[in-house]
């Protein structure tokens, strides 16, 4: 049945409804936990799912997967997304055969991320915007697939003029769009203002507005800066304050979730659509909270409260791979979000590995606020190991991710602590980054060395990969990076790294460097380099085991 459809009945009835977005996992375990969460959450009655399309098809296996699963396994009638941009004619005639055969008949067509190159050109047979796609899809297959597209209540993030975007939203609903989903909307008499003016320009057809419940700070802050919506100071204030606290966070962003929900059927709206990050059971508070769920068949309530709440403290990719919201944080966008020009601005032209080690050591000494593997600033914690990290950014040693080791400080800690009151937290040292082809045989034989207390892996673009993880099958081989004791609960393990994680990282960190290549012409002298360095570096993760001795760490690195 097509979404359209359902919406226009479910308003025509005024029973309240709600719908579900989810993104394809990153591996393989992290799908299979996914259907058990969405068998789960079918239970709560959503009037749909949707499912994300990575930039350029990236995802376009899984996302097939995924909706059919939805569609065909869990009953679910199901949304796929799809994006334009950097997808010619043939790719998206393959993507909307495949939703046919897996008896998707609804789309939610998107622009997606612009293109990095600036050589970029619009092929004859390829699309500049959203509605390009909406007018090829009903040219070519008529009225057999629902047509939805996305709304941007406070205009879109790479738009300056609210006017004009707008006159963009109207061409995409007169393409032939059948339903909109609003982009997520933290105030929420914006979006009833904007749904107002849509219905004053003539614009009839259902609008869904989007809501995310606050999963974690770190998400939050990423989300809201990718989006530029409009965060309510109070939301803000709160958010802050509690930052440290993954509960309370959690606890917060829950209950501004409900009260969205009922200011919005207040005003007029019978519906609102959940973005979940993969997660279950924020969501499923705020349907219960705001009266929206209806519970089928649940299994006991013990059985069902720890399966749904078992990840519920993932920390991005640093998160367990077996989650379905392991990488949550970077499943809506590519990691470079500069254009060619502010990237050079930034950035700079790099044409030597002394460029690139200058732009580390300025990132992390707080002189700019974004890398292309990064768009935040280094978290206060760093603050402790920032004369290191700058030492050995200077070497040639480009850090990603790092942290000092922590043996039991109280959760409630302004700078290291996370989870419920009356806790103690701990982290191991740890260091993730690049090193060059020729900087990487010594500093392999040092890891080496040190083999008893050290755990490392090593990747680069190729595809080899060392590692001295012991088990006896290093694929299952699981190094807690961070971990938690608090009262009543088991040891909480929000932070790991294993061999499925490790790679599936790799594959979008050397992928940043061509997307950091492309914003050069192929010609040039920087598009060459980064090009080369990406083919000759290593991508490294050392864990200092031992984390009642902090410093030793650092002398692997010289």
């Amino acid at each position: 049945m097509k979404v359209s459809e359902k919406l226009r009945q479910a308003i025509a009835s005024g029973e309240p409804f709600f719908s579900l977005e989810f993104f394809p996992p990153k591996t393989e375990q992290g799908l299979a936990n996914l259907y058990e969460r969405i068998e789960r959450m079918a239970r709560l009655g959503p009037l749909f799912a949707a499912v994300t399309w990575g930039a350029g098809g990236s995802t376009a296996q899984r996302t097939l997967e995924l909706c059919s699963a939805c569609q065909g396994v869990f009953g679910l009638e199901t949304v796929m997304h799809l994006t334009c941009t950097n997808m010619d004619q043939a790719m998206v005639d393959e993507a909307l055969e495949g939703a046919k055969e897996a008896g998707i008949q609804n789309i939610l067509a998107l622009r997606g991320d612009r293109p990095r190159n600036q050589e970029y050109q619009i092929g004859a047979n390829g699309f500049a915007h959203a509605a390009d796609l909406v007018r090829y899809i009903r040219e070519k297959y008529g009225d057999y697939f629902c047509l939805g597209v996305a709304g941007y209540p406070e205009g879109h993030m790479e738009s300056d003029d609210k006017d004009l975007d707008f006159e963009y939203f109207k061409e995409k609903v007169k393409a032939g769009a059948d339903f909109v989903i609003s982009q997520l909307v933290f105030d929420h008499e914006l979006f009833t203002a904007w749904e107002a003016k849509c219905r004053e320009h003539g614009i009839d057809i259902p609008i869904v507005p989007g809501i995310l419940p606050v999963q974690s700070y770190q998400s939050f802050r990423r989300l809201a800066f990718l989006t530029k919506v409009h965060v309510p100071v109070e939301l803000q204030e709160q958010l802050e304050a509690a930052k440290a606290n993954d509960q309370a966070v959690k606890d917060i962003g829950a209950a501004h979730a409900v009260e969205a929900v009922r200011a919005l059927r207040a005003a007029g709206a019978c519906g609102v659509h959940l973005t979940t990050l993969n997660l279950e059971n924020s969501v499923r508070r705020v349907l219960q909270q705001s009266g929206l769920a209806g519970e089928r068949g649940t299994p006991a309530p013990a059985v069902a409260a720890q399966k749904r709440e078992w990840d519920d403290f993932p920390n991005g990719r640093w998160g367990d791979a077996r989650s379905p919201a392991f990488g949550n944080v970077d499943a809506y966008g590519a990691m470079v979000r500069f254009d060619p020009q502010g990237a050079s601005r930034v950035w700079g032209r790099p044409q030597q590995l002394d460029d690139v080690s200058e732009l580390f050591v300025r990132y992390v000494r707080g002189e700019i606020a974004a890398l292309p593997w990064s768009d935040e600033p280094l978290l206060a914690e760093s603050e402790q190991i920032g004369a290191e990290l700058a030492r050995i950014n200077g070497l040639g040693y480009w850090t990603l991710a790092s942290q000092p080791a922590l043996d039991g400080a109280s959760s409630t800690d302004a700078v290291y602590g996370w989870g419920p009151r009356g806790g103690y937290v701990y982290q191991k040292a740890f260091v993730e980054c690049f090193v060059s082809g020729d900087r990487f045989p010594p500093f392999l034989s040092r890891l080496q060395s040190m083999s008893g207390r050290i755990t490392y892996y090593a990747a680069n673009k190729h595809g080899d990969f060392m590692t001295n993880a012991h088990s006896s099958d290093a694929a299952t081989a699981v190094t807690a990076l961070t971990w938690g004791v608090f009262p009543g609960r088991a040891v909480v393990e929000p932070t790991l790294i294993d061999k499925v994680s490790f790679l599936a990282w790799r594959t979008e960190a050397f992928r940043t460097w061509r997307e950091w290549a492309e914003m050069f012409p192929v010609d040039s002298s920087e598009h060459r380099f980064l090009s080369q360095t990406a083919d000759e570096c290593w991508l490294v993760n050392v864990v200092d085991n031992e984390y009642k001795s902090p410093d030793a760490i650092w002398s692997l690195f010289h």
